[in-house]
């Protein structure tokens, strides 16, 4: 009997639209050491791609207007941010600005207790990458951010 999560999963799994899948395969292995798990060719695009960053699965595909899937260029932004816990975000931050990536926001301590900075990759999606420096209590966050002035 099949699993109800697939062995080697987690319960959530980002699944992206992107413009040029096969480009963004080989730059996220060459930036965050991603691995192809496999890819199903539609025509002459990727109709479906799994990859696996660190521990967790991700899957991608070309944009489909015809099917109504579009990628961040194709939609003209993002709606969302990605997530990768790193072991040296200086590190893998610079490596993603090299490899032709755009700084949003400087790798800084944050108050929230990771090191953190935001970019976005060159097929239009956003990642914040952060390494886990501090445990911070709810509490503690909670008064930290207080003292903050709002970004508006």
């Amino acid at each position: 009997m099949a699993r109800p999560i697939p062995e080697g999963f987690h319960t959530l799994t980002p699944y992206l639209t992107v413009d040029d899948a096969d480009g963004a395969i080989r730059w996220y292995g060459a930036v965050f050491d991603a691995v192809e798990l496999f890819r199903l060719p539609w025509g002459d695009k990727i109709g479906h791609a799994e990859i696996r960053i660190g521990d967790s699965h991700m899957m991608l595909a070309d944009e489909s207007p015809e099917s109504d899937t579009r990628s961040p260029r194709g939609l003209g932004g993002t709606t969302g941010t990605l997530l990768l816990y790193v072991t040296d975000v200086d590190a893998v931050f610079a490596r993603a600005v090299a490899a032709g990536a755009t700084a949003l926001r400087p790798v800084e301590d944050q108050f929230y207790g990771d090191r953190a900075g935001r970019l976005r990759d060159p097929f239009g999606h956003e990642w914040m990458l952060a390494t886990h420096i501090e445990d911070v209590s709810p509490e503690e966050m909670e008064r930290r951010m207080a003292g903050m002035a709002p970004e508006c």
